[in-house]
């Protein structure tokens, strides 16, 4: 990694800039909690939310998984109108980031992993990325974090050498992947305040 300071910063957006929680839905319509559990381990589960993110259409796996479990077709047949109640709103204190820094002029972009379904549902309604300058999105590139390749994509798109960037994201394996690719990181774990002071021990802010 080079040791310059970056002058770019790249945002994921999931649990960075967005609170996401498939239970946001189900909890709603599944009272009991050992069924909820089960439900979202074994059903509608993030790991089956995951072919989303690589490009799969909400249609084609909802039929497949309701045709797995037929007993809970219904259930599972909500999720795709009901999907933004997912994401029941923002993660504190980095809008506010978002906006100093784009204040300051620092060029702002995004790797998101996001489906093309969700992502047309959930875009209109977050002005905040109104900041960015571009955004990478896995489900129409078809290819998903942490694979090295989107991270190449990114670096091609955004016109800006991996030293030169500074990769914020919740995820380690992504936080891994961007290291190792020569980009600067932060592991989104600790909050905004955490983020933010670092953001400033770089010159960023």
């Amino acid at each position: 990694m080079s040791e310059k300071q970056p002058h770019v910063v790249v945002f994921d957006i999931g649990r960075v800039l967005v609170k996401w929680r498939i239970a946001g839905l189900y909890e709603k319509l599944i009272p009991e909690a050992d069924r909820l559990e089960w439900f979202l381990r074994e059903v509608v589960s993030e790991e089956w939310h995951a072919q989303h993110d690589a490009g799969k259409p909400f249609a084609e796996m909802i039929e497949e998984l309701a045709q797995e479990y037929p007993e809970e077709r219904e259930l599972i047949e909500l999720y795709a109108p009901r999907w933004l109640e997912c994401v029941p709103g923002p993660i504190e204190g980095t809008h506010d980031i978002v906006r100093a820094l784009d204040a300051r002029g620092v060029p702002l972009y995004s790797i998101t992993n996001f489906g093309v379904d969700a992502w047309a549902m959930f875009r209109p309604t977050f002005p905040v990325l109104d900041h960015f300058r571009d955004i990478v999105v896995s489900g129409h590139e078809r290819m998903i974090k942490p694979d090295a390749a989107i991270f190449g994509l990114a670096a091609q798109r955004f016109g800006h050498a991996p030293g030169e960037m500074f990769f914020i994201d919740d995820n380690a394996d992504n936080i891994a992947a961007a290291r190792a690719l020569g980009w600067h990181v932060h592991h989104f774990v600790d909050g905004a305040e955490a983020l933010e002071a670092d953001l400033r021990g770089r010159g960023l802010l």
